[in-house]
C-alpha cells in the first residue's frame, strides 16, 4: 500500500489531479458572506431576471426549470451550470408581466417543497405497508407444523 499522502505531493510541490477539485464540503457549506441565491435583473429582455445558485447543481437547476415551464405565465426558463467543478448554476426567468420572475420562482420553490412532501408522504406509506407485508409473509414462513423441518417435510 502506497503510504505516500496527498498532503506530501504538495509539500513536495508535486501536482495532482486532486489539486484541480475543491474539498467535498465546499460544495454545499456556505462561506462567509456568501448568499444562496442572488437575483439580477435582465436589462435586455422585459420582466426577465438571471438568478445565480450557489453551492447547487443539476439536480435543482432542472427541477425548478421544469416546474417553471408547468405555468402559463412562464415564457422562459432554463438554467446552464458555468462550470462542472463549481457547485452553482445561472437560471434565467421570463415572464409575461403578469407575475415577476422573482415571484414565480418563489411560487414555484413552494409547489416543488409541497411535492416532494407529497412524495416522501407516499413513499414512507408504501415503505410501512411493505414492511407489514414482509413482517406478516416471514411470520406464516417461520409457523411449521408439528413433526415437520424447515424443508416441510417429516425429519
Amino acid at each position: 500500500m502506497n503510504t505516500h499522502s496527498f498532503a506530501n505531493s504538495r509539500r513536495e510541490g508535486k501536482a495532482s489531479t486532486e489539486d484541480n477539485v475543491a474539498p467535498r464540503f465546499e460544495l454545499f457549506i456556505l462561506g462567509d458572506g456568501e448568499r444562496k441565491v442572488t437575483e439580477e435583473a435582465d436589462t435586455r429582455i422585459p420582466s426577465s431576471s438571471i438568478f445565480t445558485f450557489n453551492k447547487e447543481d443539476h439536480t435543482l437547476g432542472n427541477m425548478i426549470r421544469s416546474r417553471l415551464l408547468q405555468y402559463p405565465f412562464v415564457q422562459f426558463s432554463g438554467y446552464k451550470v458555468p462550470h462542472p467543478l463549481e457547485a452553482k448554476f445561472i437560471l434565467r426567468i421570463q415572464t409575461d408581466g403578469s407575475v415577476t420572475p422573482r415571484a414565480a420562482l418563489i411560487q414555484t420553490c413552494r409547489d416543488l417543497v409541497h411535492d416532494l412532501a407529497l412524495l416522501n408522504q407516499e413513499f414512507t406509506k408504501e415503505w410501512e405497508l411493505r414492511k407489514m407485508v414482509g413482517d406478516a409473509s416471514s411470520g406464516a414462513a417461520n409457523t411449521n407444523t408439528a413433526g415437520e423441518g424447515p424443508s416441510g417435510g417429516a425429519e
